[in-house]
């Protein structure tokens, strides 16, 4: 039986543990945690280990001897994907690892191979940070350069007012593994993600997926619906610069996420992640509406297959997340009236009654969430829409 090691075991990675045991692998779950919740599935080895912790995902990988290593929507681990797939000799990212993780390194792969994104610094310390912002006279954006979820981003109105930008940059820099922040223009305009799929070098758009966020200060996202309603011409730009940055960044095998808003000046790179997208978006938005099982074509990758692609339907698909404001939830009602609307799919609770809640600053803090599925990305909207209307949360 063949080994399959996953990196992490929390719920963005259950679908892949729980997709390995269908394929008939076995898998070998990293997770610093040992309560997680992909460690209660029967059938899998468990390493309680943290992903991040290169030297002993290594080790683990080696004493295992597995056949293949993956993780799902999350960047943390992929550097230690691509150290035991070096080490071990399997399929994975490379030198793309650090492109992809660090925001400031990808940056200057996709500048350097002209794909286009917002005019940007890298600060290594507050001096840089001092000097770097005085180049801007528009709003800019602050963020770490290696994380992600929306931790730690803000965006500063007035270039002027030092509380702010000193602000904004302490903000940042309590998000930042590597004591590095991002300084680059705000860019608005409709905003996508693009999901795809490389294999030797070829790299193949899946989906197009709308985004709504929060807007300034954190842009939290809060809604995804599938496929993009933009026009032909704007989605065949972004499919190419999508193309384009996969190539930037060196991946020849494996997933990635790239976010990109599309500018009054076209479409621009906000950033690129060498995995699938989280928020449900590749785990589940996608195999309603293209019919597609992302996880599990990243699963026959990662094991050095060569699988072909295809989107067996078109059809509409959705996310939205719950309202919310600081506080305690009290009651949450109307689940049932919710699920009953004709199209949901699933409706999951997060944080629950009597849980302190905080305003949404980043993914984490959100607290549930309803996913439809309908013939077109219009009526999946509305389904959504309709099944957040029966549900009524108090927060005191």
């Amino acid at each position: 039986m063949k080994k399959l090691m996953i990196l992490g075991a929390s719920i963005l990675q259950l679908p892949a543990i729980k997709k390995a045991k269908e394929m008939g692998l076995l898998p070998v779950v990293v997770d610093m945690n040992p309560d997680a919740v992909g460690f209660r599935e029967n059938d899998i080895l468990k390493e309680v280990i943290s992903t991040i912790d290169i030297p002993a995902v290594v080790a683990a990988a080696k004493k295992h001897g597995v056949d293949g290593v993956m993780t799902l929507a999350s960047d943390m681990p992929m550097r230690s994907v691509a150290a035991v797939a070096r080490e071990l000799g399997i399929v994975g990212i490379s030198e793309t690892a650090i492109k992809a993780t660090d925001k400031g390194e990808m940056r200057k792969a996709l500048s350097a191979c002209g794909v286009p994104v917002p005019k940007f610094f890298v600060a290594s310390c507050k001096d840089d940070y001092d000097k770097v912002i005085s180049f801007f006279t528009k709003p800019f954006i602050v963020k770490p350069a290696d994380n992600s979820g929306s931790r730690g981003v803000v965006k500063i109105d007035d270039p002027e007012d030092r509380r702010a930008t000193d602000e904004a940059y302490e903000y940042s820099l309590k998000s930042s593994r590597n004591g590095k922040v991002v300084v680059e223009e705000y860019m608005s305009g409709p905003e996508v993600s693009v999901e795809t799929l490389t294999v030797d070098g070829e790299c193949h758009v899946i989906q197009i997926t709308d985004k709504i966020t929060t807007g300034a200060p954190h842009f939290v996202e809060m809604g995804h619906t599938q496929p993009s309603r933009l026009s032909a011409d704007i989605t065949e730009q972004i499919r190419s610069i999508a193309i384009a940055a996969n190539k930037a960044v060196g991946i020849d095998n494996g997933p990635s996420h790239t976010e990109i808003i599309v500018t009054d000046e076209g479409p621009k790179i906000v950033e690129l992640g060498a995995r699938l997208g989280g928020d449900c978006i590749t785990t589940h938005l996608v195999p309603l509406s293209a019919g597609t099982n992302m996880v599990e074509y990243c699963i026959r990758i990662a094991l050095g297959e060569k699988p072909g692609f295809s989107s067996p339907i078109n059809r509409g698909s959705a996310i939205r997340y719950f309202p919310q404001h600081s506080g305690t939830v009290k009651s949450i009602d109307g689940i049932e009236e919710a699920e009953a609307v004709d199209g949901v799919v699933q409706i999951s609770i997060v944080h629950g009654v009597g849980e302190k809640i905080t305003d949404v600053t980043d993914s984490g803090s959100r607290m549930g969430f309803v996913i439809a599925q309908g013939s077109t990305a219009d009526e999946a909207e509305k389904v959504c829409e309709n099944a957040m209307k029966k549900i009524k949360i108090s927060i005191c």
